[in-house]
This record gives structure tokens, sequence and C-alpha cells, in this order.
């Protein structure tokens, strides 16, 4: 076992760093043309210069909610789909990329039963005149009164128009400024200056000559088209080539995909601990502890690496969006879990932050089927001193809070369900919330404030009673009660824990709802499936709470019970 305790946590290590290196690899396109090199040419959309690669994954993913598609039975990466979009018009057709869910949206293309949820452009510009009509009306109708056929058929117009965009060359704006005075301009709209001026334009040749040569089937002829181009962009605009190179490696390589994995198995050699702990095998429990500790670091180097690659790719500091908090929320949950673990090495907070980081990260993916993750932000987001103070610090207390949150749950979990929770886990789940929530409403606390002093500079008060800005008081005014009852000796260790996730309620209603209310100066991100969700999110936290609250008798654990015993005086220690 002495040599088992010290072999295992490194084995893991190299087998998920093998692993890592392997996902690592750059996996070339097979085919005649060099579609790897067509992807890092630089283009500029949605605000921001991106390789092609980006716009081809996430408009794809825009229509089909993948980043893939088929062609006679074989999978074809997003690059392929857009080089057909702007080479191959009549080909691109008849992709089924269209996803449509809803019958009465079939229905509308005759397709009454069909086999498939992906349609082609050909099947539905037959019917076009119907969609727009559709269309229309759903457009006068209020966002959030649509009904599932109202938002299907708006979003399908909406997808139609993207791509008949791209095929027109009208976006992403792929000619490059030759001069400081210039901005990146549409491929169409300078095509037609150039012809009526007379006047040849280096980039407009050059994208003719790829674009050309892809159409009549010429591989070599594009080979040396794109590698020209590209040699053009490393000697005049070398930033960009360099960002535009990266963005391709890490939209390959997927760190935050890779880390979900790694954030299952953590999980899982944590849960396998606390199993090992339970049956009084402390050896066993041990040693699946430092594994999972060591497994989740690695993960979070990983997590951190991708984090690092969108601040260098944006220039942004890390959280500018839904996606990316999503993303930092499970970064900074995950770095508390590790000092914790420091302190408590049990395994618990592992436990706890592999399962956040997980549901953080699946979050974040959801979120980035709109578009582009990387997209520039409302005006009143647009400061990156703010952005690295106020965002950062009221994220962080969001982890924090979430981290107590599920420390909590395992606390309930273990105690109602099973007679596991003895009086070692007891203390140590307590010391560990009590911390945990001492530490969120500091940053909470800090963070608010922060953000009135934004407020007042961006619109001129403190504090204007905003959904968003209640939220963030109310995360703060949750952990005080919480902390004033403790020290009062209101609660014990079992109400703390239920208060603890009653935090969780208060943050995930702070950081979604507000969006979803559709009211206020916050309210710039309005997402209607997610209504869903949170609803669940929040019955299952009320569902948690209700059982911490059952009676002490109800509980299998002796602790639990022992735990809810009022005691004479107010406790000196958490």
């Amino acid at each position: 076992m002495t040599h088992l305790n010290r072999i295992l946590p490194w084995a893991v290590v190299f087998l998920a760093l093998l692993y890592l290196g392997m996902q690592g690899r750059p996996v070339a396109y097979v085919g005649d043309y060099d579609l790897d090199a067509f992807g890092a040419i630089p283009v500029s959309a949605d605000g921001r210069v991106k390789p092609m690669d980006t716009v081809a994954r996430t408009n794809l993913m825009f229509l089909s909610g993948r980043q893939s598609f088929e062609v006679d039975g074989q999978q074809q990466p997003a690059i392929r789909w857009l080089a057909d979009v702007m080479g191959q018009r009549d080909t691109v057709d008849h992709y089924r990329v269209f996803r449509i869910d809803h019958p009465d949206v079939q229905a509308l293309l005759h397709q009454h039963e069909p086999t498939t949820r992906r349609f082609a452009l050909a099947e539905i510009m037959p019917h076009w005149e119907q969609i727009v009509e559709q269309s229309q009306r759903a457009v006068e109708v209020p966002g959030r009164q649509r009904d599932p056929f109202q938002r299907q058929v708006l979003q399908l117009y909406q997808q139609v128009t993207v791509l008949m965009e791209m095929r027109h060359m009208q976006t992403p704006y792929m000619v490059p400024p030759t001069s400081e005075d210039e901005e990146w301009a549409p491929f169409f709209r300078v095509v037609q200056d150039t012809q009526a001026a007379g006047i040849p334009h280096p980039g407009v040749d050059a994208l003719t000559s790829i674009f050309s040569a892809y159409h009549r089937e010429q591989p070599a002829e594009f080979n040396d088209a794109v590698a020209s181009y590209l040699a053009v962009f490393d000697k005049h605009m070398p930033a960009e080539a360099r960002k535009a190179s990266f963005e391709v490696f890490f939209n390959d390589f997927t760190p935050f995909y890779h880390a979900t994995l790694l954030y299952v198995l953590a999980f899982l050699l944590a849960a396998g601990s606390l199993l090992m702990r339970t049956r009084s095998d402390s050896a066993w429990a041990g040693v699946l502890a430092r594994t999972a500790l060591a497994l989740l670091v690695v993960t979070f180097l990983l997590h951190t690496f991708g984090l690092v690659s969108r601040i260098y790719l944006q220039g942004r500091p890390p959280v500018t969006n839904l996606y990316s908090s999503a993303v930092f929320v499970g970064w900074g949950t995950v770095l508390l879990a590790i000092i914790i673990e420091r302190f408590h090495r049990l395994g618990l907070a592992t436990l706890a932050a592999a399962f956040v980081g997980f549901v953080t990260l699946i979050i974040a993916h959801n979120l980035a089927g709109d578009g582009d993750t990387m997209e520039m932000m409302q005006a009143v987001l647009d400061s990156n001193f703010w952005l690295a103070t106020h965002v950062i610090i009221i994220t962080i207390g969001y982890s924090a809070t979430f981290l107590a949150g599920i420390l909590a749950t395992v606390f309930i979990i273990l105690g109602v369900f099973t007679p596991w929770l003895n009086k070692p886990l007891n203390q140590s789940l307590t010391k560990m919330v009590y911390g945990t929530i001492c530490f969120a409403l500091l940053f909470s606390f800090v963070g608010t404030v922060l953000g009135g002093i934004w407020a007042d500079q961006s619109w001129g008060r403190f504090w204007g009673w905003d959904p968003k800005e209640n939220g963030a008081a109310l995360i703060v005014l949750n952990h005080a009660i919480i902390l004033h009852a403790r020290w009062g000796g209101m609660i014990q260790a079992r109400g703390m824990m239920v208060l603890a996730i009653a935090g969780n309620i208060v943050t995930a209603w702070a950081w979604f709802g507000t969006n979803m209310l559709g009211v206020g100066l916050h309210s710039y991100g309005f997402m209607e499936s997610a209504m869903f969700w949170l609803f669940a999110f929040v019955l299952s936290q009320l569902a948690l709470m209700g059982l911490g609250m059952l009676p002490p008798e109800a509980w299998r654990s002796a602790v639990g019970r022992r735990a809810s015993t009022p005691q004479t005086s107010p406790p000196n220690k958490p």
C-alpha cells in the first residue's frame, strides 16, 4: 500500500498529461486541399479579427448545433463547409445543416414525417415566402411572448440570412486594411469599388485567386494561393497572423471539453475516497483522495490554459459575457477547493470542486451555441479596468458561494441518507463551509461596492435598484445572515448548511435571472431556453433545503441528530 500510495497519483497525472498531449497534436485535414491553412486566414467578424476556422465553426454551430456536417456518410469539418459556401455554392445548397425541431415549421417545408431534423437550403428555399411571412408575424410579437413555433421560424429566417450573407461575401469582412486609415471590408463591396475605379486591390486579387481555384477544383493552385496570402499576412500583419494561427490550435485542442471529461474522473475518484472512508478503510481513502486531488490540479491547469488563451485572443480580462462567466466561476471554485484541500485532506473539497467544474463547463458549452464566445461586449461593459476589478471580484464571490452550497449539499445528503456523517466529517465540513462563506461575503461585498462605483461613473448614480444590483445585495445579505445567525447561536451546523444552499438559489438568480427578467440596465443577454433549467435548479435546491430541515429523527447519521440539538451557549468556533 505504501508504494501504491506514492505511485497511483503520479501514474494518473502521467496518463492525464499523455492524454492531453495526444489531443493537442495537430490533426491535418485529409484531402487535396490545404483547408487547415485556409482556416488560418485572418478575417474580421463580430467586431474582432479571427481566423476563418472560427467563423466556420461558430456559424455552422448556429445553423446546425454542431461543428461538423455530413457528406456522403462522412463527417466533414466546419472549414470544409465554409470553403464550399464561398467556392462551391451549388454544392452547399444540398448540405443538410439547418436543424429544425418544431413539427409546424417542418410542415411549412412540406415535411410532415421527416426522417431527420436537419434540412438543406434546397429544401427550404421553395417555401421561402411562407417562412418570411411567418417571420414577419413573429417579429411583431414581443420576444418573451413568442410561442415555440414563432421562435423556431424566426430562428430559421435568421439562419438562412446568415448563410446567404456568407454566400454573397458580405460576411465576414475578408479584405484587410492596406493602411492605418482603412478598416476591414467585405469582399463583395471592395470588388465593386475596385471595378468602378479600375484600380486593382491586392487583397481582392489574392482572395479571388483562392476562391477561383477552389471553384475550378484546382487544389494545387488553391494551396499555393493560400500559402502566398498567409505569407503576406505574416509580413504585414504579424500580430493578427499569430493570433489567428493560435486560435486555430485553440479551436482544435478544445481545452474546456477535455477539462470537462477530467473533472468527471476526478469526481469519481473523490467519491470513491469518500466511500472508502465511510467503510473505515482509511488507507484506500487516502490514496484515492490524493489521486483525485492530483488529477484536479492537472485539470485546473488545463482550465487555466483555456482561460489565459481566451484572455490573449480577446485582449480582455477573463469575464466579458455569460459564457466566460461560467468558465470563470468553475475555475474559481476549483482554485478555492485546492486551497481548502491543503488544510482538510479528505477529498470532500475535491469532490465538490470537480462537480462544480463539470457543471459550469457544461453550462458554458450550451451558451456557446449562439455564436462567437469572444464577441465584442455591450458598450456599458467595455472597460478593462472595471472588468478586471468589479467583475472578477464579484464572480469569485459566486464561485465561493457555489462551493459552500455544494459542500453543504454533501453534508445533508450524507446525514439524511447514510450513517456515514461521522464526527470528523461533520467537523471538517462545518469548518469548510463556514470559512468559504466568510470568503464569499468579503468578495461579494467588495465586488458590489465596486459595481456601485462603476455605475456612478457610467450612469450617474451609485445604486438604482436594478435587478442585478438587487441580486448582488441579496447575496451579501444571505451570507451576512448566515454568519450572524451562527455567531448568535440561532443556527448550528445543520442550519448553516441549509442557508448555504439557499445561497445557491440567490446566486443563480443574480447570475442568470437578471437576463431572463428582460428589465433593467443589466439586461443584455435574454435567454428563454435557460428559464426551464434555472427553475429546475431552484426546485432541486429547495428540495435539498427541505431535506436539511427534516426532524433530527429522520436523519440516519447520529452526528446529524446531535448537530441539531440546541446548545446552551453560542459557539466560540465554527
